[in-house]
């Protein structure tokens, strides 16, 4: 092939010398704007497994990096005055400059022709001219910008500022300094990368920024290599404490905000996009030379497996894609974290840490006790001691008390519409579908929707509350579950609004009725989806009978014998709507301001929470963003969820969208936690009240790395509750836990213990004469300390 590549960069220097070593008759040219010598950064960090790639791929290369590695496995974190050491993490990091200086030799080896200092030609003559033409042009790529009707680029420039530097002080491990100063919360993100220095990277809000004076520079163009030397000495004086005397290095150092960089495509005709070009991640989870790196031998293995050019760049990305989208949803988690950081700047220090290392979401309280299982035992003893608790068991099975109400466990089934009801009623379905779940060990086990009114149901099938009749079979329900569980029931109520008279879930769900179909109302005259049904604007005399429906549907819950209420003001019905301005379009004074479109919302509030007895919690789910730009986002639910616990709510239970057919939600693993986390920091923490979270929860070590990092009191789990009606009490059996949190009936406590598989029947023999040395890293702990021969670390404890 006659290949070039645009930028000369890790990724395209590496990318060529793969090339070569496939196939020598490759004819590779590299065009780099800079000089080789021109190198901005300080360190890279490598994770184990793509450091098993490059060396599979090029042992020369490997080999190499390996003698220069700094290599440790802890991380430290210091705040409110103590350093907190987690080990087993396993880090290996090197000098930018010295692998950009490795690749380059080990390029004009292979015999790719490299242009240091020269532009490339225009991108359109490298088209007609090449076969393979690589963007590896960096994250302002001139390839993307000329070609961007066809890649479909995203970019997402966050608030944060942060500045890239260096230290000469050579740190033991990776470091984080989160330092509450006089101006707000700063953070530095540390490392070493050789035996000389460390990467250094200062990161800050913009208000914090703006406060420290850090904006006096702002509007200073900064030639390249040029740094901002005001900012830095400001820097060195704030963190004189953590840099003890060291100096601070610069290159080509100066504020930066960091940007999120998407590709709908990563290619065009023979043009393909690679690195930073293609996709970034932010700094706190990895470098974008690892993620480079691996684009290079992603994309050198399938050219050179596949025949033809076309399948080839079809598999890169099908290959690629999904590894990218899940570092990038992990960095995405990380960077909003530490945009938000000041609000645990009160959290106890272990907590914290823990907090700290669970941000991203892939690292969890089972993962951090296979790397260190001292610093999970004490994170579940710190958990147990700030609830004034013993620590005898997990956090998911710790008692909760909400309200007036005493849980069990911290285990909620979430509210899931069954649409089996007839005429409102809810019938044998319900017992056996809730009932499983209150002996399956849950604490707290929610109803559907309960709908308050026949014109309030979603569908045909939908339970109401709107009958003395349908409370008694309510009461039939509430009664098992009292009498033959330890579990709390509670009642969600709710109006579906311009979601109602629609089809069985199973029919074409949001899909309106053919026949039966009844007139729906909202607080405009807009519909949920393009095939919705428009809604009537409902007046002052629809709203007054709703609120009495409200009123009514609650009285009739504390009659049923129901533990707890839950006002379902979230996912676009009725309540829902009035909150959001995406539904909520009215010209009076329900509609427009925030304090507005809530005055529905509380005036039913107040009127259900006054026929609704105050020994019993009350609760409300709300939806902490529409998904839709204009609508209603997790600043709004901050002020949203205030308003409801001023008014007396117990607790906010935060999910999120489906207030319109158009939003465009980002799924992922607990992908709502984040807008609980932010709620039970800022609004129920505070006021002392609960904060549920829901959303992509399936396991119990993602149950109990929530609770523990704090960021919410409750887990409510849908689906999964379906997939295993008793998942609580099989979640103690695979902890080893048998206590209050997690009781068996009698009639089904013979099945306690988990049975044995065939993994667990065989007892292997002993086959080794002599018995392995134990491991060279004592209790996972090892920390980068040059020794005598340079890249050789020391082990210490």
């Amino acid at each position: 092939m006659k290949i070039a590549i645009v930028g000369g960069g890790p990724g395209g220097l590496y990318f060529a010398t793969l090339m070569k070593q496939l196939d020598p008759t490759h004819d590779i040219t590299l065009w780099e704007r800079n000089a080789a010598s021109d190198t901005f950064g300080f360190g890279v960090v490598f994770s184990d497994e793509t450091l098993g790639g490059i060396c599979n791929a090029d042992p020369v290369v490997a080999e190499y990096m390996s003698r220069r590695f700094a290599r440790w496995s802890d991380i430290d974190i210091h705040f409110r005055g103590e350093t907190l050491t987690v080990g087993g993490q396993g880090f290996a990091a090197m000098s930018r400059k010295e692998l950009l200086e490795l690749l380059q030799r080990r390029c004009l080896e292979l015999g790719v022709d490299v242009r240091f200092s020269t532009p490339a030609p225009p991108i359109a003559e490298l088209e007609a001219g090449y076969d393979l033409v690589l963007g590896s042009d960096g994250i302002n790529s001139q390839i993307r910008s000329e070609y961007a009707e066809s890649f479909g680029p995203s970019l997402d420039q966050r608030p944060n500022k942060f500045m890239w530097l260096g230290t000469n002080q050579v740190f033991e491990a990776f470091k984080f300094f989160v330092k509450e100063t006089e101006f707000g919360t700063m953070q530095i993100h540390g490392y070493p990368y050789s035996d000389e220095g460390s990467t250094f990277i200062v990161e800050m809000s913009e208000d914090v920024w703006q406060a420290a004076g850090f904006d006096e520079t702002a509007h200073e163009i900064f030639p390249p290599g040029v740094s901002d030397e005001k900012a830095i000495s400001k820097i060195l004086s704030i963190f004189a404490e953590e840099l003890k005397g060291y100096d601070v290095l610069a290159n080509n150092s100066k504020w930066l905000n960091f940007t999120t960089v998407r590709n709908r495509s990563w290619r065009h005709g023979n043009i393909v996009l690679l690195g930073d070009a293609a996709h970034t991640a932010h700094f706190s989870i990895g470098s974008g030379t690892k993620l480079a790196m691996e684009d290079s031998l992603a994309l050198a293995a399938c050219l050179h497996e596949h025949p033809s050019f076309e399948d080839a760049v079809s598999a890169y990305e099908s290959e690629r894609r999904p590894v990218v989208e899940s570092t990038q949803r992990a960095a995405q988690a990380s960077l909003e974290w530490f945009e938000r950081i000041s609000q645990y700047k009160d959290q106890d220090p272990t907590q914290f840490a823990f907090n700290l290392l669970t941000r991203s979401r892939r690292i969890t309280q089972e993962n951090l006790r296979l790397r260190d299982p001292e610093f999970a035992d004490a994170v579940d003893r710190k958990f147990a001691e700030l609830q004034g608790l013993p620590a005898a068991a997990p956090a998911m099975f710790q008692p909760y008390r909400i309200g007036g109400l005493e849980l069990k466990n911290r285990v909620v089934v979430s509210a899931m519409d069954m649409y089996s009801a007839s005429e409102g009623n809810p019938g044998e379905f319900h017992l056996v579908h809730l009932g499983s779940k209150a002996l399956g060990g849950a604490g707290l086990v929610m109803t559907e929707m309960v709908c308050v009114s026949s014109e309030g149901r979603i569908t045909p099938g939908c339970s109401g509350l709107y009958t003395d009749d349908q409370r008694d079979s309510w009461k039939n329900i509430v009664d098992f579950v009292h009498a033959r569980s330890t579990a709390k029931i509670g009642a969600q109520i709710g109006h579906s609004g311009r979601k109602g008279s629609t089809r069985l879930m199973w029919e074409g769900i949001d899909e309106p009725l053919e026949t039966g179909n009844w007139e729906t109302v909202g607080p405009s005259p807009l519909p949920y989806g393009p095939n919705s049904q428009v809604p009537r604007e409902i007046d002052r005399a629809g709203m007054d009978k709703a609120k009495a429906d409200f009123v009514d549907a609650a009285r009739r819950a504390h009659e049923a014998g129901f533990d707890l209420l839950e006002l379902h003001a979230a996912h676009g019905y009725l309540l829902s709507s009035f909150l959001s301005p995406v539904a909520n379009q009215r010209t009076d004074e329900y509609g427009g301001s925030l304090e507005n479109r809530l005055r529905f919302p509380l005036e039913v509030f107040d009127a259900v929470r006054c026929v609704w007895p105050a020994d019993k919690p009350m609760v409300v789910r709300l939806s902490a963003t529409d998904w839709i730009e204009g609508g209603n986002d997790s600043d709004d639910s901050v002020a949203i969820a205030w308003a409801f616990v001023e008014h007396g709510a117990d607790g906010i239970d935060v999910s999120t969208g489906q207030v319109a057919k158009e939003e465009k939600p980002a799924f992922g693993r607990s992908y709502q936690t984040p807008y609980a986390d932010r709620i039970r920091q800022e609004v129920a923490a505070p006021a002392g009240v609960a904060v549920i979270a829901v959303g992509a929860i399936s396991t119990y070590d993602d149950v109990n790395s929530v609770l523990l990092a704090g960021r919410a009191d409750l887990i409510a789990l849908g689906r999964t509750h379906l997939y295993d009606p008793q998942w609580t009490l099989h979640a103690a059996a695979e902890q080893g836990y048998r206590g209050p949190g997690a009781a068996w009936i009698p009639q089904f406590k013979a099945g306690s213990r988990k049975p044995p598989s065939a993994r667990t029947d065989a007892v292997r023999p002993r086959l080794s004469l002599l018995k392995e040395p134990d491991a060279v890293v004592p209790d996972g702990h090892l920390r980068w300390t040059p020794g005598v021969v340079a890249g050789t670390p020391a082990l210490v404890q």
